[in-house]
């Protein structure tokens, strides 16, 4: 399996229909850590697979989605305040 990826991902999108289709999306292959930001271990192909849905819902006149790669130095350096914790790679668990 190719590599995956640490990502950030977050939306803006103006209708609620819409809004509802992009979220089960995402909630499918992300970890939501705020109402419209998630997290995500990815590689190429599942990164691929999860913009060709949101794309069928998206109105790129009206919405907006930002897909940030961190790597794993920057990854290392998330801060948080108050509630939160980091998002554990794929198969990892955490006791």
């Amino acid at each position: 399996m190719a590599e995956r990826v640490f990502y950030l991902l977050t939306y803006d999108i103006a209708d609620p229909k819409r809004l509802a289709k992009v979220a089960k999306a995402m909630e499918s292959a992300a970890e939501r850590v705020q109402d419209s930001v998630f997290e995500a271990y990815l590689n190429d192909a599942e990164l691929e697979a999860l913009l060709k849905k949101i794309k069928k819902a998206l109105n790129e006149e009206d919405d907006s989605l930002r897909i940030y790669l961190l790597c794993a130095s920057c990854k290392d350096k998330i801060r948080f305040v108050g509630q939160g914790k980091p998002t554990p790679p794929p198969g990892t668990m955490i006791v």
